[in-house]
């Protein structure tokens, strides 16, 4: 599996020690339709943002989710969330969103998440996330391991991607 690079940046851990980690990075624009009428970010909006960034970064490691599906009758569903909102965005911004610190489990995934604007530093955090994906069956969304070949691919994905000590 090859990784395109420019999807993957090196991002401090904020804390004074410098320590730096590695992280997936997507870029989108705020729409109009992500908005209010105020013309910031409508709060939910950041979870879609979220979402697609983990849904390249499934694709940045080989991971199809519909195959998946088709060949394990598996489907990977958000079972918990918590984000803390710092600043807003606005409409028509350029944004990055990460999936940081990848942990992978026999059955489920957490993933740190961050969102900023294109040219500030990710330090300028404008929302963070902590969200944990599960495993389940697809016909009984009953808890499941997750597929061998998947999980490979998921521990290749994020070796680097690891908390620092």
């Amino acid at each position: 599996m090859e990784l395109n690079p420019q999807n993957w940046v090196s991002i401090s851990n904020g804390e004074a020690n410098g320590q730096a980690t590695e992280a997936f990075v997507w870029p989108l624009r705020v729409y109009y339709e992500d908005t209010d009428a105020g013309q910031v970010v409508y709060h939910a909006r950041y979870l879609h943002f979220m979402e697609r960034a983990r849904t390249e970064w499934l694709r940045a490691i080989g991971i199809e989710q519909d195959q998946v599906r088709e060949a394990h009758q598996v489907i990977f569903v958000v079972i918990e969330s918590q984000l803390k909102w710092l600043k807003p965005a606005k409409f028509n911004d350029l944004l990055v969103v990460s999936v940081e610190n990848v942990r992978v489990g026999k059955a489920s995934l957490s993933f740190e998440q961050r969102v900023w604007r294109q040219g500030d530093a990710p330090s300028e955090t404008l929302v963070s996330a902590t969200v944990k994906a599960a495993a389940v069956r697809a016909d009984s969304l009953k808890a499941v391991r997750i597929p061998s070949d998947a999980h490979k691919k998921f521990v290749t994905g994020s070796l680097h991607m690891q908390a620092p000590n």
